[in-house]
């Protein structure tokens, strides 16, 4: 008797928003970018936390950006870089810098990889998992 094994289909591993990270998730989930801006230091902040950095500020504010910003860096995986990712090919991982300052750490779809440059505008899209009931926040090339 013979069985047959069926590799199962595995979900990417996805965030959990926590107390801290929720506004952050909230906004997404409406399709808005929102971050956290520090008036003792002038600037908009990115990982969420419950202090500015540098002052230590209990002074943080959530508020709506634009998404917009340009290429920094990027990396085109030619292997999975887990398991889960193994049916997605390659991917190309990327640090957007926002127009407001902060740097994040995304996935850069729609554009081909020929067509890629540092420096180039990118925009948000926005990736929706009801199933997980989170949203995960992808750049493309501007039109």
């Amino acid at each position: 008797m013979s069985t047959t094994y069926t590799q199962p289909v595995l979900t990417p591993p996805l965030p959990v928003p926590t107390p801290i990270t929720k506004p952050f998730w909230d906004a997404l989930a409406e399709h808005k970018v929102r971050i956290q801006y520090s008036p003792s230091l002038g600037e908009y902040i990115f990982y969420p936390r419950p202090l500015a950095p540098r002052t230590l500020a209990d002074d943080l504010q959530w508020r709506e950006i634009s998404g917009a910003g340009t290429l920094y860096t990027y990396t085109i995986t030619t292997r999975p870089v887990a398991p889960h990712f193994a049916a997605s090919g390659p991917m190309v991982l990327a640090v957007v810098q926002w127009d407001e300052g902060p740097k994040f750490s995304t996935e850069l779809v729609n554009v081909a990889h020929e067509d890629i440059q540092i420096g180039m505008r990118v925009k948000p899209v926005f990736c929706d998992y009801p199933e997980a009931d989170v949203t995960m926040l992808r750049y493309e090339p501007e039109a």
